[in-house]
């Protein structure tokens, strides 16, 4: 079983993963790609969209939004987040290997590091081609990832965060010798016992996943060091890619 299979991971992260403060913030962030993209309405494809917090929040104004996951337990959550507020989405089970509908959307979103989880390349360049199939022409994909180049700024101390439950979570992140993989080990410690988890995906550089975009034949690309727009460099916080189909 592959990591991000494993429903038991989920169900335990789900708290450390998605804190309340992270799906607060998801209203901000969509404003924030709408802006980046120019997209005013149309079909919103969310990609591993989790428990749906951005999908929700593109339904709520006013575009038609499909929420596409591999988890059946976050698609529950999301499906649970749509019901207490009233809002259609349609969420899909499927993994994003497989999913595709051509000539469907017109903004698509792969967010939140939810890209390159696979350790064969063609895998991941077929993702980005499914989504490009997915789109309609002129249509838009926005990708949000941690990159390369921050991880080397910043480098690979652990990071300690504390929650309102007393818990208390380390991540530690552990790369391979050509900076291309990231195997990130997470441990939550909480009233004197410890859980210990492994993320694991592939870290891109800014014009590395640039290339593979244009690879897999998107007309441009422009990359961004967040959603706000800001430019792309070594300190940038995030790795947010903008590719458009012709």
């Amino acid at each position: 079983m592959e990591w991000f299979e494993n429903e038991v991971l989920w169900r335990e992260l789900y708290p450390y993963v998605f804190p309340a403060e992270r799906v607060a913030a998801a209203p901000g962030q969509v404003t924030q790609i709408l802006a980046l993209t120019g997209v005013t309405g149309g079909a919103v494809l969310d990609l591993c969209c989790g428990p749906g917090r951005h999908a929700l929040e593109f339904a709520r104004r006013g575009f038609v939004v499909t929420g596409v996951d591999r988890s059946r337990f976050l698609l529950e959550r999301a499906r649970e987040r749509a019901d207490a507020a009233a809002i259609a989405v349609e969420w899909v089970l499927d993994d994003m290997r497989e999913f595709e509908r051509p000539a469907t959307f017109h903004l698509a979103c792969n967010l939140f590091t939810s890209f390159g989880y696979f350790e064969r390349e063609e895998d991941n360049l077929r993702v980005l081609g499914n989504v490009r199939e997915s789109l309609r022409d002129g249509g838009t994909f926005v990708m949000d990832m941690v990159g390369r180049e921050r991880m080397r700024h910043q480098g690979l101390e652990a990071c300690h965060t504390r929650f309102a439950d007393g818990a208390v979570l380390i991540q530690q992140p552990h790369l391979n010798e050509d900076w291309t993989r990231l195997d990130n080990e997470w441990t939550v410690v909480k009233a004197g016992q410890s859980r210990h988890y492994r993320f694991e995906h592939c870290l891109y550089s800014g014009p590395g996943l640039q290339r593979r975009l244009l690879s897999c034949g998107f007309a441009s690309v422009r990359l961004y060091g967040d959603l706000e727009g800001s430019p792309y460099g070594p300190e940038a916080s995030r790795l947010v890619a903008v590719a458009r189909k012709a």
